[in-house]
């Protein structure tokens, strides 16, 4: 069966990279796309929307409607902008070269959802025992928020389901881990003055750069809390400032800064080491500096996205049903990149990560899938059939 559906899923791929679903606009036109699909074939679905209603999560289920338990399929539809990239041909026209789909999102993560729905009409004619479950959501990129609300949904509803699989693109390798990813921006408010009294002034910038400093500086002493045989790479939380931008000119002290940083942590205790540290820095000392001078400085922090991390376990279900699916014994991986993966496992549910492409050509002009990965993971999903 999985070879006869790779057209199929070459032609749904095609219409999926031709949605442009960059996590800054809507994506409602590829889920009215997806949703119709389903419902062609009587399948229930969930709408779960944002707060501004133009975006959408779609949560399917394939089988018994109102069973527990039974297995996710899970990926984000959102993908990141190509502004700036030098593409060899239109990245939102799936283009085949050399046995190779090229446009964006083709292996992050549009040709994992194209198999899952290439497979739905087969799983709907032979009547599930056990419920195979769709999980497609918004937002991905930037904080899993789409993630955060149909999850938030789902528990709401009671029902678990048991196992997920995350079809991030991983060579159809097996992850077992990934680390978690922590985006904000920290926003300084000072006292805006002329250039030359700087002392009658707060100057949002200095007070970012000390900021920052001290974010490195954690940064330099996670490195030190690295979990010993820790299977990262690098092993050790990371703290990465993305972003700095402050001030109007050379003669004005800037009034306003704002600093967008990440943390990557490979445990809860990082998280909560972080925090404190830079926690504890601004309110006795930074702050107290600033607000001496002037009392409605400020430096606040927006949180962007909490995403825990995938912790690997010792037995898990889910490894040992896609190392059955797959047939691969290689041990399985942890990697840097964050994934919605953890998210799934807070609630329980046991996952693990194996999708088709690299994610070495996400995000990068001409992304790509072999079509080798896209038969590799059409048979992974076949083999669901026999583990009901």
């Amino acid at each position: 069966m999985a070879h006869r559906l790779l057209g199929e899923t070459l032609e749904i791929l095609a219409d999926l990279i031709g949605f442009e679903s960059v996590s800054a606009d809507s994506n409602l036109e590829m889920i009215a796309y997806i949703n119709h699909r389903l419902d062609q074939i009587g399948t229930r679905t969930y709408l779960t929307l944002n707060e501004t209603g133009n975006k959408a999560n779609l949560f399917a289920t394939l089988g018994p409607p109102e069973a527990d338990g039974g297995i996710v399929l899970s990926g984000h539809t959102d993908v990141v902008p190509v502004e700036g990239q030098d593409w060899s041909s239109d990245p939102f026209t799936a283009t085949l070269r050399n046995r190779k789909i090229y446009g964006r999102g083709a292996c992050d993560m549009k040709g994992f959802i194209a198999c899952t729905l290439a497979f739905a009409p087969y799983f709907q004619e032979i009547g599930l025992k056990r419920p195979i479950h769709l999980a497609f959501t918004y937002d991905e990129e930037v904080g899993c928020l789409g993630a955060h609300v149909m999850l938030k949904e789902l528990k709401a509803t009671g029902r678990k389901p048991s196992l997920c699989i995350v079809g991030e693109p991983t060579m159809m390798k097996i992850v077992e881990g990934n680390k978690g990813c922590c985006e904000y921006t920290t926003h300084f408010t000072g006292l805006e003055g002329h250039g030359s009294m700087p002392d009658r002034g707060v100057n949002a910038v200095e007070y970012a750069v000390q900021y920052v400093t001290k974010l490195l500086e954690i940064g330099g002493a996670l490195k030190s809390r690295a979990p010993e045989g820790s299977r990262f790479e690098p092993p050790w939380s990371t703290i990465q400032i993305g972003k700095m931008a402050g001030g109007i000119a050379r003669n004005i002290i800037p009034g306003q800064c704002s600093v967008e940083w990440e943390l990557r942590h490979v445990n809860s205790g990082d998280f909560a080491f972080t925090h404190e540290q830079i926690t504890g820095f601004v309110e006795d000392v930074l702050l107290p500096k600033m607000v001496d001078i002037h009392p409605d400085a400020a430096v606040i922090t927006e949180t962007i996205g909490e995403v825990a991390g995938l912790e690997p376990m010792t037995k898990s279900e889910a490894v040992a049903l896609v190392r059955a699916l797959t047939g691969n014994e290689d041990p399985a991986e942890c990697v840097a990149f964050s994934t919605e993966a953890g998210l799934f496992q807070e609630m329980g549910i046991d996952t693990v990560i194996c999708g088709p492409g690299s994610i070495e050509q996400a995000h990068k002009p001409d992304e790509f899938v072999e079509l080798d990965q896209l038969s590799a993971c059409l048979e992974m999903i076949e083999g669901l059939e026999k583990h009901q």
